[in-house]
C-alpha cells in the first residue's frame, strides 16, 4: 500500500510536469492504431467475406448426395435464418424431334439468398438484374440450348412429363461459379415443377444443396449445431474452395489488412521503447534521492512498476476507446465509398489492443524503468547512470515474445507475423550497422563547411552512439511511412495486375478433337491469334499408393469431394507460363509415354499426397496409375485455363477427350459469338465476364479499404519520429544553453539544429528507403505471392523526404532550445 500511494503521487506529479506525456501519447497512439486497424479490418474482413458469399448465393451452403433432413431447414428458420434448397441433375430436354442433354437446376422462390440472378429476354440481349428465379411453369435456359433445339425465347421444352415455357436466357447465377465448367447447357426451373416432371425419383442421381443466410451469431450457432449431424458425403462448402480466384483474392486482402495491424504494433513498440528510455534517464535523479532517503531497491522497483502499470492501463484504455471511435468515424466517412454495409465490430480487436498495449509497454518500458532500482545513491553527486545490467536482457526477450504471440493471435496469420518480425529484426540490425558507418563517415566533412553547419555535423559525429540510435529510430519511422505509402501503392498495383487487362472472359468447352484445329484457325481469322485449345479427360481417383482412395487417411473434406466428383486431367510437354514449380522437376522431352503426374499444391494438400506417391485413376472402363513427380503453384486469379492435375504426353492421348479454350472479347467483338455458335454448334460457350467483374470488385474493394486502413499505421510511424525527436531534447537544451552563454547567437543555433536534423533525416531517409524496398520485396515474394520490382525513385523520395521532414520537424520540435534563457536551463540542469 505504501508503494501504491507513492506511485500514485508520483504519477500525478509527473503527469502535471509533463514527464509522462510523451510515453502516454506513444502508447495511446500505438494502441489506438492497433485497435482502429484491428476493428476496421475486422469489419472490412467480415464485409468482404459476406460479399464473397454472394458467389455462393448464401452465407452457408451444405452439399449432400442425398436429400438433406427437412429438420435442418426448420432448425435454421427457428434460429431466425433463411433457408432454401437447390437440386441439380442432368436430364434431356425435348423440342419436337430434337433433344439435348441439359443440366437442370431446380430452385425455390427465395433463391438466391445472397447475390442476384441476371437474365436477358433474347439470345444475346442485354442482361438485367433479377432478384427472383423464373415463375412456376417457366424456365430460363442457356443460349446454347436455344441454338441446339432451334427455339426462340417463348418456345416450349419438355422435361420429363412437364412442358415448360422458355421465359428468358440465364446469363449469371451467383453460385454457378462453385462448380466446374458444365458439360451441357443449363436449365433453371422452379422446384415446384419437379413433381409434375417426374424427373426426381428414389435412386435418381441428384446433387442437393441447402442454402442458409442470416446474421453471423445465429449462423455460427447453426453451423455448430449441424456439424455433428452431417453424414459421410455431406459437408459445408466455402467460397475459397468453390472458386480458387475468389479464395486467392480474399486471402491477399486479409494479409494486406493484417500487415497494417502488425506494422502498427511494431511501430508502437519502437515508439514506447524510445519514450521509456528517455523517461528512465530523466528519473535517475529521483531514484537516487529515494535511495538516499532509505528506500530499498524493492520499494523503488514497486513504485516505478505500479506507476508504469497504472499509466499503461489508463493509456491503453484511452487508446482502445480512441481506436474504436476512430474506426466508427471512418465507416461513416467511407460508407458510400466501400459500397457495402459493414457488420458490427466485435470486442476481439479491443481486447487484443488492450493486451498488446500492456505487453508492449511492459516488454519495452519495464526493463529501463526497473534498472532505476539499481541507481546508486552516489548518483546525486555523479550523473553517470551506466549501462543496464545484462540480467534485464531476459525481460526484453520475454516482452518481445509475448508481444509477438499476441500479434500472431490478433492477425490469425502466423506466417505473416513471422516474416514481419524477422524482417523488422533484420532491418533494425541493418539500420544499426548502416547508421554507425554513415555517422562515422561524417567526421571528416565537418571541417569543410561553415560554422553553423559545422556545429550540426559535429553534434552528429560527436554523439556517435546517440546519433546511431536516432538514425535507427528515424529510419524505422521513415521506412514505415515509405512502406505504407509508396511501396504499398506498388504492391496494390502488382496485385491488380494479377488479373490482366486481357483476362479471358469466355470459355469454350466440349470442343471435339476433330474441331480443335479448325476452331483455332477460325478464331485467328477473327483477330484472336493467341487462342489455345487444351485437352481434357474426365477421370475418377480410385487408388492412392495402391490403396482404395476413400480409405486414404489423409484426405480432408475437399479431397473427399474430389473423389465423389472426379478430376479434369490434361497433358502437356511444357509447363504453362503462369505455373511455378515448388517441388520436384518438370519432365524432360524424352519422358513421353512415362506415367508421370504434376499436381497443384493446394490439391496435393487436400489429398494428402506428395512426391513419389502413386495416384490411380479410372477413365471410363480403363485405369491408369501415375506417379507424382512435381508440385506446382498455379495463378488461379488470372482466369486462364489451368488444371489441378497434368500428365506427361503420350499417356492419355488414347483416352476419350474433349478440348477447351479461353478467349477475351472486347464489347465490339461480342457479335462474333453468333457466328461462332453457328459455325460450331456442338461447342458450349461459357460466359465468365460477370465472375471476372466480381473478382475484380473484391480486389478493388480491398484496395480501397487498405488505402484508408494504412493511414492509421502511418500515424504510428510518425509517432516513432516524434518520440525520437523528444529523446535527445534535454541534452540539446544543455548544449544550447552553454553555447548561448559562451556568446552564440540564436541564428547560429537554429542553423546548427537545422543542419544536424537535416543530416540525420538524409541518413535515415536513405537507409529507410533501402529497408522499405527490401521489406516490400520480401512481403511480396514470401507472403503475398506477388511479382514486385522496387522502384529506384523510392531512394530519392526517402532521402529528400527524410531530410526535409526531419529538418523542419527537428527545428520546430526543439524550439525550446533556442527560446529558453540559458541561465534557467543551466540552473535546472
Amino acid at each position: 500500500m505504501r508503494a501504491l500511494s507513492l506511485a500514485a503521487r508520483a504519477l500525478r506529479r509527473e503527469w502535471r510536469a509533463g514527464e509522462l506525456r510523451v510515453l502516454a501519447l506513444a502508447l495511446v497512439v500505438a494502441v489506438g492504431a492497433v485497435t482502429s486497424v484491428g476493428a476496421f479490418s475486422d469489419r472490412v474482413r467480415q464485409a468482404l467475406e459476406r460479399r464473397a458469399t454472394d458467389l455462393l448465393a448464401a452465407d452457408l451452403v451444405v452439399s449432400s448426395p442425398s436429400a438433406p433432413d427437412p429438420g435442418w431447414r426448420v432448425e435454421a428458420e427457428r434460429r431466425g435464418l433463411r433457408g432454401e434448397e437447390v437440386l441439380e441433375f442432368r436430364s434431356v430436354a425435348l423440342a419436337g424431334e430434337r433433344s439435348q442433354l441439359v443440366e437442370v437446376k431446380a430452385v425455390g422462390a427465395a433463391y438466391p439468398l445472397r447475390g442476384a440472378l441476371r437474365a436477358s429476354a433474347e439470345r444475346f440481349g442485354a442482361a438485367t438484374r433479377r432478384q427472383a428465379p423464373p415463375a412456376a411453369g417457366t424456365v430460363w435456359v442457356d443460349g446454347q440450348l436455344l441454338d441446339a433445339l432451334q427455339l426462340p425465347v417463348g418456345g416450349e421444352i419438355e422435361l420429363g412429363d412437364a412442358r415448360l415455357r422458355i421465359a428468358g436466357v440465364v446469363r449469371h447465377e451467383p453460385d454457378r461459379v462453385t462448380g466446374t465448367l458444365g458439360i451441357a447447357p443449363r436449365v433453371l426451373m422452379r422446384v415446384e415443377d419437379l413433381a409434375a416432371s417426374g424427373l426426381v425419383l428414389p435412386g435418381s442421381r441428384v446433387r442437393y444443396r441447402l442454402l442458409v443466410a442470416g446474421a453471423e451469431p445465429p449462423l455460427q450457432a447453426f453451423r455448430d449445431w449441424l456439424a455433428p449431424r452431417l453424414e459421410p458425403g455431406q459437408r459445408f462448402r466455402d467460397v475459397r474452395e468453390a472458386r480458387p480466384e475468389i479464395g486467392r483474392a480474399l486471402e491477399r486482402g486479409e494479409r494486406f489488412l493484417s500487415l497494417a495491424a502488425l506494422t502498427a504494433v511494431l511501430l508502437g513498440g519502437v515508439a514506447i521503447a524510445i519514450a521509456a528510455r528517455r523517461h528512465a534517464e530523466r528519473q535517475a535523479d529521483n531514484s537516487a534521492l529515494l535511495r538516499c532517503f532509505g528506500a530499498s531497491q524493492r520499494l523503488v522497483a514497486s513504485i516505478y512498476g505500479l506507476k508504469l502499470l497504472s499509466l499503461g492501463l489508463a493509456a491503453s484504455l484511452a487508446g482502445c476507446l480512441l481506436g474504436y471511435l476512430g474506426q466508427a468515424g471512418i465507416v461513416v466517412l467511407l460508407g458510400g465509398l466501400l459500397q457495402t454495409e459493414l457488420p458490427a465490430a466485435s470486442l476481439r480487436p479491443v481486447l487484443g489492443g488492450l493486451a498488446i498495449g500492456l505487453a508492449t509497454l511492459l516488454g519495452f518500458a519495464l526493463p529501463p524503468i526497473l534498472r532505476l532500482r539499481r541507481v546508486p545513491p552516489m548518483r546525486v553527486l555523479r550523473r553517470d547512470l551506466g549501462p543496464p545490467p545484462l540480467s534485464q536482457a531476459g525481460l526484453y526477450g520475454l516482452g518481445a515474445a509475448v508481444m509477438v504471440a499476441l500479434m500472431a493471435w490478433t492477425s490469425a496469420d502466423v506466417r505473416l507475423t513471422a516474416w514481419l518480425v524477422l524482417g523488422t529484426a533484420g532491418t533494425l540490425a541493418a539500420l544499426a550497422g548502416g547508421a554507425w558507418l554513415l555517422v562515422r563517415a561524417l567526421a571528416p566533412l565537418r571541417r569543410r563547411v561553415g560554422v553553423a553547419l559545422r556545429f550540426g555535423l559535429a553534434a552528429v559525429a560527436r554523439r556517435r552512439a546517440a546519433s546511431t540510435v536516432q538514425v535507427m529510430a528515424f529510419g524505422v519511422g521513415l521506412m514505415a511511412v515509405l512502406l505504407l505509402t509508396v511501396i504499398r501503392g506498388d504492391l496494390l498495383g502488382a496485385w491488380r495486375e494479377r488479373i490482366p487487362a486481357g483476362a479471358p472472359n469466355h470459355f469454350l468447352i466440349n470442343i471435339q478433337p476433330s474441331q480443335a484445329q479448325s476452331l483455332i484457325d477460325w478464331l485467328a481469322g477473327r483477330g484472336l491469334p493467341d487462342a489455345q485449345v487444351l485437352p481434357m479427360v474426365r477421370a475418377r481417383l480410385v487408388t492412392i499408393n495402391g490403396r482404395p482412395a476413400d480409405q486414404w487417411g489423409r484426405l480432408d473434406d475437399v479431397g473427399q469431394h474430389r473423389l465423389e466428383h472426379g478430376f479434369n486431367l490434361s497433358w502437356a510437354a511444357t509447363m504453362q507460363a503462369d505455373n511455378r514449380l515448388l517441388a520436384g522437376e518438370w519432365w524432360p522431352e524424352r519422358s513421353r509415354g512415362e506415367r508421370l503426374l504434376s499436381i497443384e499444391q493446394g490439391m496435393a494438400g487436400h489429398l494428402g499426397v506428395g512426391l513419389g506417391d502413386r495416384l490411380g485413376f479410372r477413365i471410363g472402363d480403363r485405369s491408369a496409375e501415375l506417379e507424382v513427380v512435381n508440385i506446382r503453384e498455379v495463378e488461379w486469379d488470372n482466369f486462364r485455363v489451368n488444371f489441378f492435375v497434368v500428365v506427361a504426353p503420350g499417356v492419355l492421348e488414347d483416352f476419350p477427350a474433349t478440348y477447351l479454350s479461353s478467349i477475351h472479347l472486347r464489347p465490339e467483338q461480342k457479335p462474333m459469338l453468333n457466328e461462332l455458335v453457328r459455325a460450331f454448334p456442338s461447342v458450349t460457350l461459357f460466359d465468365v465476364e460477370d465472375i471476372l467483374q466480381q473478382v475484380q470488385g473484391v480486389i478493388d474493394q480491398v484496395a480501397r479499404a487498405v488505402e484508408f486502413v494504412f493511414g492509421f499505421t502511418v500515424a504510428a510511424g510518425l509517432m516513432v519520429l516524434y518520440a525520437a525527436l523528444q529523446s535527445s531534447l534535454e541534452e540539446r537544451r544543455q548544449e544550447g544553453a552553454l553555447l548561448r552563454a559562451l556568446g552564440a547567437r540564436r541564428g547560429h543555433l537554429r542553423l546548427g539544429l537545422l543542419g544536424e536534423y537535416t543530416t540525420l533525416g538524409l541518413l535515415a531517409g536513405v537507409l529507410g528507403a533501402v529497408a522499405a524496398a527490401a521489406v516490400g520485396w520480401v512481403l511480396a515474394e514470401q507472403v503475398l505471392n506477388l511479382a514486385y520490382r522496387p522502384d529506384p525513385a523510392v531512394l530519392a523520395i526517402g532521402g529528400f523526404g527524410g531530410a526535409l521532414t526531419l529538418g523542419l520537424a527537428g527545428l520546430l520540435g526543439t524550439g525550446s532550445v533556442i527560446r529558453q534563457p540559458p541561465l534557467a536551463v543551466l540552473r535546472t540542469g
